[in-house]
């Protein structure tokens, strides 16, 4: 059987609506990321040192499945077009933190009140009653992944 003869791999139903779901979510990662002048991995660093609020580069590296010499350079980026700034760690002198600047803060509150904006205009077919089961329902689902994968 050569290739062109092989039936293509499909999902449908619920994976089919979560995996677009994840695509989309992915494209817009990829334009918000264009927007603020990052790469992708660049904006997933982001996202965990703001969710963070501090982080050493070896938490980081792990979060991202990178080496710490890749968070070094993403990190050296991210300070250099004023995102980022490293802190001294106060209990280990050969280490130190990941935290935002004040513009770092302003770029990333302006991508959260994009996103939201965009959700929020992306829903208004669902009432108040089926956007909170959406959201739960949603939540549940990310949950239960994060543990199967993990599982795995």
């Amino acid at each position: 059987m050569d290739h062109s003869e092989r039936p293509p791999h499909t999902l449908s139903g619920f994976p089919a609506a979560a995996t677009e779901f994840v695509s989309a979510l992915d494209g817009n990662r990829h334009r918000i990321a264009e927007r603020a002048g990052v790469s992708g991995t660049e904006l997933r660093a982001l996202f965990r040192i703001a969710r963070m609020g501090s982080i050493t580069p070896k938490d980081l590296a792990t979060h991202l499945g990178m080496t710490t010499g890749a968070v070094t350079a993403i990190s050296r980026r991210l300070v250099d077009i004023d995102l980022l700034h490293r802190i001294d760690h106060p209990g280990d002198r050969r280490s130190l933190y990941l935290e935002l600047t004040p513009h770092g803060h302003d770029v990333m509150g302006e991508i959260h009140r994009d996103f939201t904006d965009m959700l929020s205009a992306s829903t208004t077919t669902l009432d108040a009653a089926q956007l909170e089961a959406f959201t739960a329902a949603l939540a549940s689902v990310a949950a239960e992944v994060r543990i199967r994968s993990a599982q795995l």
